[in-house]
């Protein structure tokens, strides 16, 4: 089960979510998110972002922000 959280801003909302990892996918993260200088959270929500627009045909979203 997720635990969640729904937050809103001004003009967005968001959900905060926890999620379990293999603890060897975990590390690689954090080494991604030291080497970028990012946060791990940037890390796992760019990596969302992109497996959502390659699903899009499925999804019927398009939406994608690039950055």
């Amino acid at each position: 089960m997720v635990n969640q959280r729904i937050s809103q801003s001004s003009d967005t909302s968001t959900v905060r979510a926890t999620i379990s990892f293999p603890a060897e996918h975990y590390a690689e993260l954090e080494r991604i998110a030291q080497k970028k200088k990012v946060s791990l959270a940037w890390i796992v929500r760019d990596a969302v972002e992109k497996y959502l627009a390659d699903q899009w045909p499925l999804t019927g979203t398009q939406e994608r922000k690039e950055g």
